[in-house]
């Protein structure tokens, strides 16, 4: 019986000490977080951008989602519900909850998610661009590295074309004097493209009848056991509400479009949204 009583008490230690261990991790993580965000505000400009003319599908957009007049979006705080796919091998979800914050001049984004593995089982990951370098990162705890990717320049793209492709939820990032260039493709889609010193990054935006952003289209990079391939790439957005006087998409999924099919990692949505 004493013998079960010490090996009880050596396992009920152990327990405590992960316990205050993941704890200590986690805030080491939110530390960080703050960190990246103060310097990302710290590094706010309101230099001017490119002032070219918008295409037609573009100017109607901007004209529901973003009326005049209207100051542009400085930064952007969204936090986000949803499901993530982290294995494309099996088709399972799991919940995660996530902040990201945005500034716009210079284009920057942090996302900071809390994915469910299991019951009681946490996977903190950064997904981010800030300082023209692209990072991502996710970790059991915020503590057991699964993943850690930065500093490439195929990151970096990558990582920007998110920044461009997530705009319908700071929509005024795409009017003029913004950073973004646009070209016309047709009556119902534009190609927009970014430089952020050398990073450069495009994606196409398809807006529906009713002329809002419907899909997001690109040629990304996909980490590919440890390289990156071109791959086509998708999001698409819906359910539109007015926020802050912007007009902006509530819910989105995301997806790699392989030659065996559709992979969606990622659906979600708006939970909270504010602007500076």
């Amino acid at each position: 019986m004493r013998k079960r009583t010490i090996a009880g008490l050596i396992l009920l230690a152990l327990a405590a000490g992960l316990v205050a261990v993941t704890r200590i991790a986690g805030a080491n993580w939110e530390r960080t977080t703050n960190t990246i965000r103060e310097q990302m505000r710290a590094s706010l400009s309101d230099r001017p951008g490119p002032q070219n003319e918008l295409p037609e599908p573009v100017r109607r957009y901007l004209e529901r989602a973003a009326p005049a007049p209207r100051t542009p979006v400085r930064t952007a705080l969204i936090r986000h519900e949803g499901e993530f796919r982290m294995s494309e091998k099996e088709d399972k979800w799991s919940p995660f909850t996530s902040t990201q914050f945005v500034t716009i001049i210079p284009p920057a984004f942090d996302w900071d998610a809390r994915i469910r593995m299991m019951p009681g089982v946490l996977v903190h990951v950064r997904d981010g661009y800030v300082s023209g370098r692209g990072v991502l990162r996710a970790a059991v705890f915020g503590l057991f590295s699964l993943a850690r990717t930065e500093g490439s320049s195929e990151l970096a793209q990558g990582q920007l074309m998110r920044y461009l492709a997530e705009a319908p939820w700071y929509p005024t990032a795409l009017l003029p004097g913004q950073g973004v260039e646009w070209s016309a493709l047709d009556d119902i889609s534009a190609r927009a493209t970014i430089r952020d010193g050398a990073v450069r990054a495009s994606v196409d935006f398809h807006f529906g009848e009713d002329g809002l952003v419907r899909e997001i289209t690109a040629l990304r990079g996909r980490d590919m056991d440890g390289a990156f391939v071109e791959t086509p790439w998708a999001g698409r957005v819906w359910e539109y509400e007015e926020r802050h006087g912007l007009l902006v998409p509530l819910r989105g999924e995301v997806e790699w479009r392989s030659p065996a099919g559709p992979l969606p990692y990622w659906r979600g949505r708006i939970a909270e949204i504010s602007y500076d």
